[in-house]
């Protein structure tokens, strides 16, 4: 049987990487199109009607999740995404297969040996839990790596290794705990969405990872000052607006 397929993705690296490598399945695979966000991929789903979705979880304005849950008929679904193995053995079964990215030539052959084994189609109502009971498993928190687009280049930086994200103008700066610095065009505000609980924002322009955080010390207009673990020992201000949150989860 040849599926009937559809790839929706918004980073453009990852969707042409993915296009290339499925076209050496043609046996199996009948790419029809892709979609750059949910709402594309929403319209999409609904006008071809494909038999199987590649499906990015973490979309800007849309999340993959969302996307699914407002469709009448749920094809076959298979997940590109940066959560760890551990965090998605819920995903393992008969019915529903993920990919990690980067996307791997032999991982990819296991998904389209195991589509002659799975049904064509899930149900609404087997989907709808699925997705409950990861939501519920807070599967956010096992997030370890994310994947950042800086131009016509994608990276894939560990989050244990992010010490802070600084918004700067229409960019925002990733610090590494090396001192190396990496821009972005994406928002701070959609980095927050993704990150785990470990980074707290303490300003409108900062998120810091706390297991960098060496020292906290009170600040003039009631504020905070963090010096960080990091290879430069850097030094960040709160904003007055997040003094109450940063009591909170610092217990003060």
């Amino acid at each position: 049987m040849r599926f009937k397929t559809l790839i929706i993705e918004d980073e453009e690296p990852a969707r042409i990487r993915l296009e290339k490598l499925l076209s050496q399945y043609s046996e199996n695979i009948e790419l029809i199109g892709s979609a750059v966000n949910g709402r594309e991929g929403l319209e999409k789903i609904n006008n071809l009607n494909p038999d199987l979705i590649f499906l990015d979880i973490q979309m800007p304005g849309m999340t993959g999740f969302e996307m699914l849950s407002k469709l009448d008929d749920i094809p076959l679904i298979i997940f590109c995404t940066a959560y760890d193995e551990y965090a998605l053995q819920a995903f393992d079964t008969n019915s529903i297969d993920y990919l990690l990215k980067p996307v791997k030539t032999s991982r990819l052959e296991q998904t389209i040996a195991k589509l002659e084994k799975i049904r064509p189609s899930l149900s609404n109502p087997d989907i709808m839990r699925f997705l409950k009971s990861f939501e519920q498993n807070e599967t956010k928190k096992e997030l370890t790596s994310l994947t950042v687009k800086t131009g016509k280049k994608m990276l894939f930086l560990k989050l244990k290794e992010i010490a802070y994200f600084q918004a700067k103008d229409k960019y925002v700066s990733i610090f590494m705990h090396n001192g190396t610095e990496h821009l972005s065009e994406e928002s701070l505000n959609n980095f927050n969405a993704q990150l785990p609980n470990n980074f707290k924002q303490i300003h409108r322009s900062l998120i810091i990872n706390t297991d960098f955080i060496k020292e906290v010390h009170s600040y003039f207009n009631s504020r905070f000052a963090f010096i960080l673990s990091d290879k430069d020992k850097t030094k960040l201000i709160s904003g007055r607006s997040f003094q109450k949150s940063i009591k909170e989860w610092m217990n003060l």
